[in-house]
């Protein structure tokens, strides 16, 4: 059992999980930093992605601008930024940073959810007399998101990860206990953090994949079919919905 008796022993000791530098802050500073950049990073790419897949102009661009930032690594990022004035602003290089890092896979998957649209659909709904915000609304958005929804949760958990190694420019969250342990070489406080770190990102993956089913629209797209088609129709699987929408349109 050697070094995972070690991070056992590490996170049962209650001495851990409180007071300055315990468990309990840096879990409050990690989870933060991620929530505030994961929020700044939809608020950028989201709507811009949207937009362009949308109006199917300019996107390969911008995908390609934002890819730069996958081309440049994290902790570069932060080590530029703490030889900058930034370096007395707490969080904020870590944040930038994460953003940086956050925008590309909701950018990409966003537009081309939004590209991966039938144009036959779009156009039908046109031609159905629909507005381009009604059909942006009742056809884009619903059919492109299970691709945004894959981009969201791919970025979360691939912030709530990378957020660790700010603590090697002395920044806050998880990454501070891991850091701790190399300098004092406790093995089992290394592990303790990494295992923490993999938690964390476990349960905001299973946080969004029980979000995705709450707000799904698949199930009230498959309701309004049903109500199109007559009384008794029924479905529910979403690439069947998917074409069933179609259909109907």
């Amino acid at each position: 059992m050697g070094f995972l008796g070690d991070a056992w022993g590490w996170l049962t000791t209650g001495a851990n999980w409180s007071g300055d530098g315990g468990v309990w802050q840096r879990l409050e500073e990690h989870i933060l930093v991620s929530g505030v950049s994961m929020a700044l990073a939809c608020a950028i790419a989201l709507p811009l992605a949207l937009f362009l897949g949308h109006i199917g102009r300019g996107g390969a661009l911008a995908i390609n601008i934002s890819n730069v930032g996958r081309a440049v690594p994290v902790f570069a990022v932060l080590a530029l930024f703490m030889v900058s004035p930034l370096r007395n602003s707490g969080s904020v290089p870590t944040i930038i940073a994460l953003v940086l890092f956050a925008v590309p896979p909701l950018l990409t998957n966003a537009y081309v959810g939004m590209r991966g649209v039938d144009p036959a659909v779009v156009e039908a709904a046109r031609g159905m007399g629909m507005s381009g915000r009604q059909v942006f609304v009742r056809v884009e958005l619903p059919l492109a998101y299970p691709m945004i929804m894959t981009g969201l949760r791919s970025a979360a958990v691939q912030v709530v990860a990378t957020a660790t190694i700010a603590a090697m420019v002395g920044q806050g969250g998880l990454g501070r206990i891991i850091t701790a342990g190399f300098n004092t070489y406790d093995t089992g406080q290394v592990v303790a953090g990494a295992l923490l770190v993999a938690l964390l990102a476990l349960l905001v993956e299973g946080a969004l994949v029980a979000l995705d089913r709450v707000i799904d629209p698949a199930p009230s797209l498959a309701g309004v079919v049903a109500d199109d088609e007559g009384p008794g129709a029924r479905t529910t699987d979403r690439a069947t919905t998917d074409d069933r929408v179609k259909t109907t349109v």
